[in-house]
């Protein structure tokens, strides 16, 4: 027996939505303010995943300018129906506060992998949205309701109204189809028919370590919802001992051959830590519905496995990608993304100088506008990265390098720079939760250099940088530092994310120098987790 082992999308790839055309599966995961928005991947086996598109790709579609991390993109639900592809998402303008002003728009493609419509937006009510096609052609539209006022739940229940495509509207009366649960905090639905029920998944518990899944049913679409006598069907909270923590906001999906399987986000935490760098990642369990009509995981109980029995389909595995991109291709490798918006030929070139990518400096990391950067999830406990750059600051304020991150307020950067005493030079930034630091007593000269190479080596907690004039001497650079700090648990204003790894530059002097990075390599090693 063959058997997937999860998580089958690691490292930042949280609130899973799944569908099946045909002979091919499709999962939808956040992206909160990275950009291109919604990651796509692709399987046909339900155990080889590969990332195939991000469809949110034109600031007319999403624009997270300004936007505070972890806004933007939640929990993108994907559906397929008579030929069309649709694509509800949340861009969330507002986290910390209990009104959250959270924006659910719909775009729709015939072409999963080409162009997506312009952003049809629907309400603003809450968030998780995620639309249901009926039998009888009708669609509805759920989402969670948020509720801002005082002494009431935050969590106001899940709502429903018909979405009318004619019209490209929400219509009709908005009903309120569920109010809470066993642990509150209600959110993450999604409707299915089966049989002459109508099921609600539900996420229960908040997405940390109380997270889980629960489902209802209902003869009427527009209820009343029974809760599953045995709920919760999903959860790792009761059990600190699993590897696969934070269990729920699930979806499920049929295979041709009649299994049935449930995506959910889990967490894997760092050994004696109580932190996950690799954010909230995305698993599959089997499951079977049982005689009087309930959904159930195949292994009996409610604990997520890692071991999971695979479908009876035949293997298909995706070709291996290289792990050095030698930017010889006019397109940004899609495992990178950028902060907020797309990075035009002002911030950005792959053309300029074949071969390379140029980025030309622009704002400070802090910033939450403009920022030279791209960058890639972690998705490994252990992996190193290296690149090579060559640069000519004339300025302090002008910095180019290879960093690891996980928001504006959080990140380890090693980064050539100019010092007035001893000319171009290499040294370490440290921001952490907003308070800024060098851990080297002096930066070190690498004056008369044309090129540097950078390197980072990460091993579970421990993150150390080196350097290299040729590729072949690394020398280290700075202290051991905390990987751990770069996590949900961690972070004073993220909560949503996970740890990225990539390249960038600044020129605070507004001249926009330009650095170019002649490759970036990403070379994981297998996890003990």
């Amino acid at each position: 027996m063959r058997y997937i082992i999860n998580p089958i999308l690691k490292g930042f790839n949280p609130d899973p939505s799944v569908v099946r055309v045909g002979d091919d599966y499709y999962i939808a995961t956040s992206t909160f303010e990275w950009f291109p928005g919604v990651q796509i991947y692709h399987s046909k086996d339900l155990v080889n995943w590969k990332l195939v598109a991000h469809p949110l790709n034109r600031v007319s579609q999403l624009d997270l300018k300004g936007c505070g991390a972890s806004s933007g993109v939640w929990a993108p639900s994907l559906t397929y129906d008579n030929g069309t592809f649709y694509l509800i998402y949340t861009d969330m303008k507002n986290v910390y506060t209990n009104s959250k002003d959270s924006h659910n728009y719909l775009v729709t493609t015939k072409d999963i992998l080409g162009e997506w419509s312009e952003p049809i937006f629907l309400n603003s009510t809450g968030f998780d949205p995620a639309l249901f096609h009926d039998e009888d052609g009708r669609k509805w539209l759920v989402n969670m309701e948020c509720d801002h006022r005082k002494d009431k739940n935050r969590f106001g229940g899940i709502i429903m109204q018909e979405y009318c495509e004619s019209e490209e509207s929400l219509v009709g009366e908005v009903v309120k189809i569920f109010c809470t649960g066993r642990k509150g905090l209600v959110e993450g639905s999604n409707i299915y028919k089966r049989n002459g029920y109508y099921y609600l998944m539900l996420a229960e518990g908040g997405t940390g370590t109380s997270h889980s899944a629960t489902i209802a049913r209902s003869k009427q679409i527009k209820g009343p919802y029974v809760l599953d006598p045995k709920s919760p069907m999903l959860t790792a909270r009761e059990d600190a001992t699993l590897i696969l923590q934070k269990s729920g906001h699930a979806d499920i999906v049929e295979t041709q051959n009649g299994e049935w399987y449930m995506v959910h986000l889990c967490g894997r935490q760092l050994l004696d830590t109580g932190r996950y760098n690799l954010g909230r990642e995305t698993c599959i369990q089997k499951v079977r519905w049982t005689e009087d009509g309930w959904l159930e995981l195949e292994g009996g109980g409610n604990k997520p496995m890692v071991e999971v029995p695979a479908p009876n389909l035949p293997e298909y595995k995706f070709e291996e990608e290289p792990s050095r991109d030698e930017f010889n291709s006019d397109k940004l490798n899609i495992n990178f993304q950028t902060l907020r918006i797309p990075l035009g030929e002002d911030s950005l070139s792959l053309i300029e100088r074949p071969g390379f990518l140029r980025l030309k400096g622009r704002e400070s990391l802090s910033s939450r506008f403009h920022q030279s950067l791209i960058a890639r999830r972690q998705q490994s406990f252990t992996y190193t990265a290296t690149t090579c750059v060559e640069f000519n600051p004339e300025s302090f304020k002008q910095m180019a390098g290879l960093i690891c991150l996980y928001d504006h307020e959080n990140y380890y950067y090693l980064r050539v720079t100019n010092n007035e005493e001893i000319g171009k030079s290499l040294g370490i930034m440290i921001c952490d939760n907003n308070v800024y630091d060098e851990p080297l007593a002096r930066d070190i000269s690498i004056e008369g250099w044309d090129k540097c190479y950078l390197r980072v080596v990460v091993d579970y907690q421990k993150i150390q940088f080196f350097y290299s004039k040729d590729e072949l001497q690394w020398i280290k650079i700075g202290p051991v530092l905390d990987a751990s700090k770069l996590s949900d648990e961690y972070c004073r204003e993220g909560w949503f994310t996970g740890a990225m790894v990539g390249l960038c530059c600044q020129d605070l002097t507004g001249k926009r120098t330009a650095a170019d990075f002649a490759f970036f390599e990403y070379i994981e090693e297998e996890d003990n987790i």
